[in-house]
């Protein structure tokens, strides 16, 4: 008899890691792909002055990448991160303090997440927002903001920040 209750405890912890393993929905590859990102920061400008601060962290079991942002001079911003398995894309919602609000579509390439507006029609005219993040060798990571032309070609360049890891 306790060789049996044994076997169905053994069979029972079993079934519940397998089960436990498999049951993160968004633990595909695909959705690891932004996890470079993931982190306390402190951002930097390309002259090295300290512009702001960043946290990004996985929420809802993985599925959701938060960036809580705060600016030196008192800027603040939300923005919230997704795969989306329909489309095979990755999706940033950005809202700040200010009012702006930014959706960017994109897929990840090779050490970079390329995310892109659909049009916008501004007083200059009609342009994309598009944001890269670079994943540098030192750990890193490079954040650029540009403004295209509806054909795609560099208009300006609206925000570059370089995100180091905090020191605790």
């Amino acid at each position: 008899m306790k060789q049996l209750l044994a076997l169905v405890l053994f069979f029972c912890i079993i079934g519940l890691t397998a089960q436990n393993e498999t049951d993160c929905n968004c633990c595909s590859p695909e959705h690891r792909q932004f996890d470079f990102w993931l982190g306390d920061w402190e951002v930097y400008n390309s002259e090295g002055e300290k512009i702001g601060e960043n946290l990004i962290e996985k929420i809802e079991d993985n599925c959701l990448i938060s960036e809580k942002w705060k600016g030196k001079k008192g800027s603040t911003g939300r923005s919230f991160n997704y795969f989306d398995p329909a489309d095979s894309t990755w999706n940033q919602l950005w809202i700040s303090n200010t009012g702006n609000i930014l959706k960017l579509k994109g897929k990840a390439k090779a050490n970079k997440m390329i995310l892109k507006s659909h049009i916008v029609n501004g007083e200059k005219g009609k342009y994309y927002n598009q944001i890269t993040w670079t994943q540098n060798g030192d750990g890193s990571v490079t954040q650029l903001w540009e403004i295209l032309d509806e054909n795609d070609k560099f208009l300006s360049e609206t925000f570059k920040g370089v995100y180091r890891k905090k020191d605790y």
